[in-house]
């Protein structure tokens, strides 16, 4: 085959270039990725000391979407807002994107690159003129022939890497909505104590206004008109403090929800009591369940994967390396001559490097991997042992704050019947004004602790929906 003057350095007849590119693709692909085995799940077959069973026909906490376990309209629409609109959660997904595109390029690399390329150049000739040589083509540079499976094991890390940032997104939009449900209950809380906090200062300005006159006339002691000064002072120290606390969770709901508190749900504030709320009671299901219902788990199982093809590009890495560079073209002496009969031609430059002495750099990259791997087995097994955790305690938390909330609301009715008959004891003169004080105390501390007790049972209910990985098929 005759060709004019080029820069292709050797010419290789084309059905030859076109076996060696099939032999190459029948050789290539070989994986030095060790076998995967999920490890053994380091926790109980069973919730320790829960007594609670799941029904046969109970739906998965994971099937339940948030839209049909939070059933409060102002909640639902809280939520949706977070979803559109927080910042964390978007950060999470634009993360997705990313991965997607890292696994984009690694795919990208198991295939030749082929490029236009042109070139000319003019250089002195030893006899005094000038040599001119021009080319144009299509090329393919040093294209890695995968025999080894290096680019695929880098590949198959980068699918991994995708797949558990998938997950984490899952993971941080179930806690997205855990986290708001909450914090509106956390408000909704505020709002409680902080009415009956006005409430109760409202009483004791009166009372102590009443034993003020008392004292005036001589009727009552300096020592009852100090107690009763200071229970006004204490109830005001109260306010303030829920005053603060309501505002700081305030902030953090609408850090969550990525804009201002709409006017219209801080209108609806005071009217919602925490006693409105209901959620579900959700089947505890098997400790097993997690394993493939818990997107942080499957995150963690993903990044183990991940690190597990790591040792197969770093296995690679001591065999022979082949990349191939070809061209196909037009080359001549004139820039007029390109692309004439007689000008084609393509050259084919395979490259093998064998590693012969790299001062243990491979045998660290193993051992790096290597390391890797039990780093990530270690981190998968500490997140099924968390996950266990946190389902154990919501679990044991369940029944106990339910009885906490019942027996709390038992001793506020007794406390309310101890204050009106303490109080008809002191307007008959046979109960002193501490014993009436002292009942009033009492009274304000348990309905204090009424609410908060209702708090955490109604926040334990959300914190268990959350760890048993709840709405996370939904989510997908």
């Amino acid at each position: 085959m005759k060709t004019r003057q080029n820069s292709f350095a050797r010419q290789v007849p084309f059905s030859l270039a076109l076996a060696a590119v099939a032999a190459v693709a029948l050789l290539a692909g070989c994986s030095m990725i060790p076998t995967y085995e999920r490890p053994a799940a380091p926790i109980e077959a069973q919730w320790p000391g829960s007594t609670l069973k799941t029904a046969p026909a109970s739906p998965a906490v994971a099937d339940v979407a948030w839209q049909d376990y939070f059933t409060d309209a102002t909640l639902r629409r809280l939520i949706d807002t977070a979803l559109a609109n927080n910042r964390d959660l978007r950060v999470a997904v634009l993360n997705i994107e990313q991965a997607r595109a890292q696994l984009g390029i690694k795919r990208a690399d198991q295939f030749p690159t082929l490029n236009a390329a042109v070139t000319g150049s003019r250089t002195p000739s030893s006899n005094g003129g000038i040599t001119s040589v021009y080319s144009a083509g299509l090329l393919v540079t040093a294209y890695e022939i995968d025999f080894f499976g290096r680019v695929a094991s880098l590949k198959e890390q980068a699918l991994a890497q995708y797949l558990a940032t998938t997950e984490g997104s899952q993971t941080a939009q179930i806690s997205l909505i855990a986290t708001v449900a909450q914090s509106w209950l956390g408000l909704l809380a505020d709002e409680e104590l902080l009415a009956l906090t006005q409430q109760t200062l409202a009483t004791r300005e009166a009372s102590y206004k009443l034993v003020q006159l008392r004292f005036d006339i001589g009727a009552s002691s300096e020592l009852d008109l100090r107690l009763a000064q200071s229970l006004v002072e204490a109830a005001r120290v109260t306010q303030a403090q829920q005053q603060r606390q309501r505002a700081l969770d305030e902030n953090a709901l609408v850090l969550l929800l990525g804009q201002g508190l709409p006017t219209d749900v801080r209108g609806l504030l005071p009217s919602t009591k925490l006693t409105s709320m209901r959620l579900a009671e959700l089947p505890a299901g098997l400790p097993s369940d997690l394993l493939t219902r818990r997107p942080d788990i499957r995150q963690a199982e993903q990044q183990l994967i991940a690190a597990n093809a790591n040792i197969g590009a770093a296995r690679a890495a001591f065999f022979p390396r082949i990349s191939l560079t070809a061209g196909l073209g037009s080359g001549s002496s004139e820039l007029a001559g390109l692309f004439k009969d007689g000008s084609w031609g393509f050259t084919m430059a395979p490259q093998l490097l064998l590693p012969l002495f790299d001062a243990g750099r491979n045998q660290a990259g193993l051992d790096s991997a290597k390391t890797g791997r039990a780093i990530a087995v270690a981190q998968y097994e500490k997140s099924i042992q968390s996950a266990f955790r946190e389902v154990a305690d919501a679990l044991a938390g369940r029944e106990a704050l339910d009885r906490q909330v019942q027996a709390t609301q038992a001793q506020l009715d007794a406390e309310s019947t101890r204050l009106r008959l303490t109080n008809l004891r002191y307007e008959n003169g046979a109960a002193s004004q501490l014993d009436w004080l002292d009942a009033q105390r009492s009274q304000f501390a348990v309905q204090q602790a009424l609410v908060q007790t209702r708090l955490a049972y109604l926040q334990n209910q959300v914190a268990l929906y959350k760890t048993l990985g709840g709405g996370a098929s939904a989510t997908k």
